[in-house]
């Protein structure tokens, strides 16, 4: 038995490499059922972020559907989702270039819909007896002006009639299956989707208008996930009004609750068109909820609201479509990398339609999540997921402790999660331990968890994970003086946030994170233009809270190293952010890196990005916690240091 090397944590040599990252790896998501067909998306970083639409046909044989150099991508509320659909074969998707709808049949060309101006589409269905697409719109044409959001019918010469406006926010049109009613969603300022949704039905007239229009669930403090329309015409939801996200059903102006648990079935509508139910039958839904940061599979009978587990071996599912011999959906686990998966529910055979990445890693290089509860300020329990360094070709001395790299995740409203991740493997196969938090805001515990955010960013987030960092620190698990923090986009505020105004910290990564509050809030796309009110307060009323939790006017406070990325094209938290925080260090004498990527929105898509900005992020570990690197990588100019 070969014995381990002993060597410094930070210092081992890992399989998990940044080429495996990203040549290999796609992300996958949206799902599409039309007939015997499975379609679904891919996120490609080696073909420049290009998401491509994948088919699976009944003979098994997978092909790419849309061609280079489209990018089936829309960027309304610039997050985007639900993209493209597809009906007899032929799909209607939204290309992220010129951001127009277009028709394609399977082995053309894709042809235009609409005219090449500046408005958005996304959330489409086709509505067969009137031969047209419904969808929600989002118009650009007017330069300065918020964009104006809308329901609108599409003919398929690009004919564009709104159906419902007046309202902030539109999403998830759906009609019934005789297609004389149409269910959709809406919101206002200053609310976001999970805070607070209605739900609306209407009839379809002769002429394809919309009347005798009702709501007829949510409101400003009730958020409503999916509306779905069974086989049978009953139309069913997901509703938060007792705290946690549950199915229900309205059937002859009646609403009744399916399941009540302490448990959430629905999720942050972050990207429209996110699924987590889908009808077997009208009798039968096959969903998947979620409790302790762990997703299930369920059977739901709609008669007699008996909910079955159906066990499978994976903790995170996603995207839920229903065929004709089973469910297909998104999935992974501590050990499994994401994949496209379908049930056969007569067999409960699983098959695997697409994995994101091919590679077996040996189990010997895997960290495995370790859940933890730990208290935090005020007496209460914050959550995370732990990963210990793990390599089993390396030991360290037995006198060290590891690194810790805490993350602190998006949105805020989002969530950690236990399946298997590359980008965290990367990190413990080297010997540095993660803490990955699920801070108060965060989904999945509830309405009340995700509320102790309200009023109280850049503290309560702050708060757990500078705690769940101490308490790792006092079980002697970790070393005290080499923590890290690093997060992205709100994540890069809270990691921003917890360097200027704690000294826990020894070191920080910023990926385009929030530095100045005042100037979120005056310039950032409609979508999140007033999440601030909830989670800061009004502007410019409360202008005082915006600038004393804003880590840009206060960076005598931070006094440690950070490095920082952006990408330049970022309409969510424009370069300005992190640039003006670089500078101001830079002015200070701080150790400071800054790594901007042209071509680059919100998030990093293409693979060279990716991979540079992971190995920037532990060149500048090793150099600011002095251990060596095993491995070649480019080095990152660091600002005043003398390495």
């Amino acid at each position: 038995m070969i014995q381990p090397e002993v060597a410094s944590y930070g210092s081992w040599r890992s399989p998990i490499t940044t080429d495996l990252i990203t040549a290999r790896t796609i992300g996958l998501g949206q799902i599409a059922i039309d007939g015997e067909d499975i379609y679904w998306s891919e996120l490609r970083p080696s073909e420049q972020g290009r998401t491509v639409v994948v088919r699976r046909s009944a003979n098994n044989q997978i092909q790419d559907v849309t061609p280079a150099p489209f990018n089936v991508r829309t960027r309304v509320h610039e997050y985007g989702g639900n993209s493209f659909f597809v009906v007899d074969s032929t799909v209607y998707f939204s290309n992220f270039a010129d951001q127009r709808l277009y028709r394609q049949e399977i082995n053309t060309e894709p042809q235009a819909i609409t005219p090449l101006v500046a408005v958005r589409y996304a959330d489409g269905i086709f509505d067969r007896q009137r031969h047209r697409i419904i969808c929600v719109s989002e118009d650009h044409t007017i330069p300065d002006r918020e964009p104006i959001n809308t329901l609108v019918s599409l003919g398929l010469e690009g004919d564009s009639k709104p159906l419902v406006s007046g309202n902030d926010f539109y999403a998830s049109p759906r009609l019934s299956p005789d297609g004389s009613r149409l269910a959709w969603l809406v919101w206002n300022h200053p609310n976001m989707p999970w805070d607070g949704t209605q739900l609306w039905v209407g009839e379809l007239l002769a002429d394809g208008c919309l009347g005798n229009t009702q709501q007829i669930a949510g409101g400003f403090n009730e958020s409503i996930f999916q509306p779905e329309w069974s086989s049978d015409g009953k139309l069913y939801f997901i509703s938060d009004r007792t705290g946690w996200w549950n199915l229900y059903r309205w059937q002859d102006g009646e609403i009744q609750a399916l399941t009540q648990m302490k448990a959430e079935f629905g999720r942050p509508q972050w990207l429209l068109g996110m699924s987590t139910y889908a009808f077997e039958s009208a009798n039968r839904i096959i969903c998947t909820y979620t409790q302790q940061g762990t997703w299930h599979l369920a059977s739901l009978d709609t008669t007699t609201t008996q909910l079955k587990p159906l066990p499978t071996p994976y903790t995170e599912i996603s995207g839920i479509q229903a065929t004709l011999e089973g469910v297909v959906f998104r999935a992974s686990s501590p050990t499994e990398l994401s994949a496209i998966v379908q049930l056969d529910l007569a067999t409960d055979k699983l098959e695997v339609l697409r994995r994101s990445n091919d590679v077996t890693i040996d189990p010997g290089y895997l960290s495995l999540p370790q859940p933890i509860e730990y208290p935090t300020a005020n007496g209460q329990t914050a959550y995370a997921i732990f990963y210990p360094p793990q390599n089993l070709d390396y030991t360290a001395p037995e006198t060290e402790k590891p690194p810790l790299i805490v993350k602190s995740h998006g949105g805020p409203t989002a969530a950690a999660s236990s399946n298997l991740s590359f980008s965290i493997q990367y990190w413990t196969s080297r010997g540095i331990a993660v803490l990955d938090v699920n801070y108060g805001g965060s989904t999945g515990y509830g309405r009340e968890y995700r509320q102790r955010l309200d009023g109280q960013w850049g503290i309560v987030d702050v708060d757990d994970c500078v705690f769940g960092a101490r308490y790792l620190v006092e079980q002697g698990i970790v070393d005290g003086e080499r923590l890290a923090i690093s997060g992205g986009s709100a994540g890069g505020y809270t990691t921003l946030c917890a360097l200027t105004f704690r000294n826990t910290f020894k070191a920080g990564a910023s990926y385009y994170g929030v530095s100045d509050l005042e100037a979120l809030a005056r310039d950032t796309h409609k979508f999140e233009s007033r999440y601030l009110e909830r989670l800061i307060g009004a502007y410019p009323q409360q202008r005082q809270i915006y600038q004393q939790r804003s880590p840009i006017n206060f960076t005598d406070r931070l006094d440690c190293p950070v490095i920082f990325f952006q990408g330049l094209e970022d309409q969510v938290v424009p370069p300005n952010q992190t640039q003006a925080m670089v500078t101001a260090l830079q002015a200070k004498g701080l150790p400071v890196a800054y790594v901007p990527f042209e071509g680059e929105q919100h998030g990093f898509r293409k693979a060279e990005n990716i991979k540079k900005s992971l190995e920037a992020e532990l060149y500048f570990y090793s150099r600011i916690f002095s251990f060596e690197l095993t491995e070649l990588i480019e080095s990152v100019i660091i600002e005043n240091t003398p390495f």
